[in-house]
């Protein structure tokens, strides 16, 4: 409310109240000023009513919501739901313009604006999630495999001789697609068996340059979060690698915002190699809806150019969506989430590992890998073959989800590229095994109730194992008796 409005309001309701009401209004403003000014996360996260105010704020200076705004174009932001409308607070221009994401809109001045605070916000994040250089990033509508090929498309027209892609394997499917859809043929570079852990082989990634020619190699593929018994690669010796053969990087940082260890290697890379882009995914670091991507980087002219490749206007709902979360959690509420996902990752480490060894198993050790964990599955998958895929079953319908079962020797074919022992990251992997990942948002009650169930699970498994072998003993001695007999 404006001055000239307070004062109209005075002379309806006694001017004291008026001004205490306009001096808590000014409250909420102060926030929204501060965001403005500053383009950071607030320390402290706002109560709903200040977020509201601030989307409606915006909404208003969107032409759709113009009082007397008379569309006759194409594309006017009309919605025949008002659920809908409602849904995304009447903010139905989406963000950029046919030619650039991150352009502004002259008749969405409100959407423009938050998709610009958006990427401010969420840079910001970043830094404090470690990787302190970091200098341009955009939120994209795209998922990480779709938003990791956008960046290979955008490094196209700078080496328009380069058809390969190398990249040190990890059995996911989408980042494997997001080099075919970009047209570029991936080179699968087999990890190196370190102990348990799953490393990069840094010698067969140079050799690899060396055969193919450093100029008909689009990139260096790489990937920090990634399931055990896999660690994040080696991303500084790459990134030197990467600055001797002067060959971009991309690094696939899909969940590894909330890891501390993850964010170090991104900045080490880029400090003392290169590293032109890395890519997370927004549901699985800030928890919000499936659907969008942070592309960020060191260089903002590269990151621009990026942005740029993507064709016509996009939907605003995941930056919307991210915006509010982080201004409802603030630094303060992200950094504690953080912190609980670490303790958390200790205390299923050390349940796990107890669990293992009443099971004859054992927690196997990567101690490389700051999120997934693996627990061998070498006596179940001794007992019977379909008794590992049969646990993943076991434990989905009693409503465990995000555990996987990794059975040795699977086989899969992807785009004509089959994968040997598909799921572990390797041909050849030593025994069966168990993943569980403690993720951002985790509880200990998650933990809990996940080791009772699975421990249940496994004493079933003990259970039948032991009658089978009960009726064998039976039917042998049956067998054993009737040839004295003859």
């Amino acid at each position: 409310m404006n001055a000239e409005n307070q004062g109209c309001s005075e002379r309806l309701v006694t001017a004291a109240y008026v001004r205490q009401g306009a001096q808590g209004r000014r409250a909420h403003e102060l926030r929204l000023r501060a965001l403005l000014e500053q383009g950071k996360c607030p320390e402290d996260g706002w109560d709903e009513s200040t977020i509201e105010l601030f989307l409606h704020e915006l909404a208003i200076m969107d032409s759709n919501n113009f009082l007397g705004n008379c569309g006759v174009g194409e594309r006017e932001g009309r919605v025949a739901s008002g659920l809908v409308a409602r849904r995304h607070y009447r903010l139905i221009h989406g963000i950029g313009r046919s030619g650039d994401i991150s352009a502004v809109q002259p008749k969405a001045a409100g959407s423009s604006l938050l998709n610009k605070l958006t990427n401010s916000v969420v840079l910001d994040v970043i830094k404090l999630a470690g990787v302190r250089t970091v200098t341009s990033c955009f939120v994209v509508p795209m998922a990480t495999g779709m938003s990791l090929t956008l960046c290979f498309l955008t490094l196209r027209h700078k080496r328009p001789k380069a058809k390969y892609i190398i990249w040190p394997r990890i059995d996911q499917k989408s980042c494997f697609k997001s080099m075919i859809t970009a047209g570029f043929e991936p080179v699968v570079i087999e990890n190196v068996l370190e102990g348990d852990e799953l490393r990069t082989d840094l010698e067969a990634v140079e050799a690899k340059i060396k055969a193919l020619g450093a100029e008909n190699i689009l990139c260096v593929h790489s990937t920090t979060s990634c399931f055990a018994p896999r660690v994040p690669d080696r991303l500084e010796e790459l990134s030197v690698i990467c600055a001797n053969y002067d060959i971009p990087h991309i690094v696939n940082n899909a969940y590894g915002v909330q890891s501390s260890k993850c964010m170090h290697l991104i900045q080490q890379g880029a400090r003392v190699g290169r590293i032109d882009a890395f890519v997370q995914s927004l549901d699985k670091n800030f928890m919000v809806p499936v659907g969008g991507a942070i592309i960020a980087g060191f260089n903002e002219s590269f990151i621009q150019e990026i942005s740029k490749m993507y064709p016509g206007r996009a939907s605003a709902s995941p930056s919307l969506d991210v915006l509010i979360t982080l201004l409802s959690l603030g630094t303060s509420g992200y950094k504690k989430l953080l912190k609980e996902r670490k303790e958390m990752f200790s205390y299923l480490s050390s349940e796990l590992k107890k669990l293992a060894d009443n099971h004859n198993e054992r927690l196997l050790d990567t101690p490389h890998n700051p999120i997934s964990l693996a627990m061998s599955l070498k006596t179940l998958d001794e007992t019977n073959d379909a008794a590992v895929t049969q646990l993943g079953s076991m434990l989905f319908t009693r409503q465990v989800s995000g555990a996987r079962v990794v059975p040795c020797g699977s086989v899969q074919t992807v785009n004509n590229y089959t994968f040997k022992g598909f799921m572990s990251h390797t041909n050849d992997y030593p025994c069966a095994y168990l993943n569980a990942a403690s993720a951002i948002g985790i509880k200990k009650q998650d933990v809990d109730v996940f080791l009772k169930r699975l421990d249940k699970c496994l004493k079933t498994f003990r259970k039948e194992a032991k009658q089978e072998n009960c009726k064998n003993e039976i039917s042998d001695a049956n067998a054993a008796t009737e040839q004295l007999e003859d």
